[in-house]
């Protein structure tokens, strides 16, 4: 069946509120040399898209890319593959991911018109994952575990990569180390209490009295309801702090440190490395990026059922406003997803 020239999308002709969402028919992307062309079947909702609607990083950097298409997060299938994008291969047991830890080669990216697919697309330029079809670099998507459907899919590239990137290169942590992760039910701390968890870590959250239950069972060890206690007077020597949070709690958070710890933040803003420097620790603030080798890792962790996301509420892509209303107006346990297809 021929596909059609135009496609539904949401997307921003100036930044601002949630008003300035616009859900519109617009070309549909062509795949070129290296890319393929996805059939959206959900996008991951994440804070970085209303701020990115807003005009605050990266958005600023965009410049005037009018009509944009927000989001980069996606799951779907391939509709079609751009020049010099390899088939994918016969599989075979040797090619299924059997380890967290296993290394990366192009042949493990291998695609063809139809297999299912999820990824985070070109962040931190434009993705254009709100819509019906988005192209992507082969390089920043990967073959959809079967162990996890098109919204879970969706949920989970850039959370899943952000932490492991802010845990495991970043922070370094290690099997029996403490690690204190702030913002521990929401989008990329739920995630990452699974992956210390599974890392071997002692894992400490903080988050509201509600999501004890939730944490738990996530793996957590020790839960903080930062509603009625401070951490600062709870924790002591932990050899990780992952800062979801930014502000104060960021600025709290330096004293729980052992010496020689690292803070690792997702916050822009403020002087960590003088900071750090007066207490005798490390900082570290990393903005996410597409690695093939870390994806592998994620891949591995949810074929084996250590790693799940959950899912706070699900949208269709024309109610993209409602989604990132909630999202900045209400702490989610978890991710919000849209569904496109």
């Amino acid at each position: 069946m021929t596909m059609a020239e135009t496609m539904k999308a949401i997307c921003i002709h100036r930044y601002g509120g949630p008003d300035v969402l616009v859900y519109q028919d617009l070309p549909r992307p062509v795949p070129e040399e290296g890319e393929l062309l996805i059939r959206v079947h959900a996008a991951g909702v994440n804070p970085v898209d209303w701020k990115t609607r807003a005009g605050s990083p990266p958005g600023q950097s965009f410049g005037e890319r009018f009509p944009l298409i927000l989001g980069w997060e996606v799951s779907g299938t391939v509709a079609a593959v751009g020049p010099a994008v390899m088939p994918t291969p016969t599989p075979t047991a040797d090619s299924r991911a059997d380890s967290a830890d296993r290394r990366w080669s192009m042949a493990d990216n291998r695609v063809a018109v139809g297999d299912a697919v999820y990824g985070m697309v070109r962040f931190p330029e434009p993705g254009g994952t709100y819509a019906e079809y988005v192209t992507a670099p082969t390089a920043h998507v990967r073959h959809k575990p079967d162990a996890v459907d098109f919204l879970q899919a969706a949920a989970l590239p850039l959370v899943s990569l952000t932490a492991w990137q802010a845990l495991f290169e970043a922070g370094e942590l290690k099997e029996g180390q403490m690690v204190l992760i702030h913002g521990a039910a929401g989008g990329v701390g739920h995630v990452a209490v699974q992956m210390a968890s599974w890392r071997g870590a002692r894992v400490i959250g903080t988050a509201r009295g509600r999501d004890r239950g939730f944490l738990r069972a996530l793996g957590i060890d020790r839960h903080v309801d930062f509603e009625t206690a401070r951490f600062e007077d709870v924790v002591r020597d932990a050899d990780v702090v992952l800062d979801t949070v930014g502000g104060q709690v960021r600025e709290r958070s330096w004293s729980v440190l052992r010496e020689g710890g690292t803070l690792v933040t997702l916050r822009s803003g403020g002087d960590i490395d003088e900071k750090a420097a007066e207490y005798g620790v490390r900082a570290k603030r990393i903005l996410v990026r597409s690695e093939p080798t870390h994806f592998a890792g994620v891949d591995g962790l949810v074929e084996s059922g250590r790693l799940r996301p959950t899912i706070a509420a699900v949208f269709p892509l024309q109610q993209a406003r409602e989604a990132q209303e909630r999202l900045q107006r209400h702490p989610t346990r978890g991710k919000i997803v849209l569904r496109v297809r």
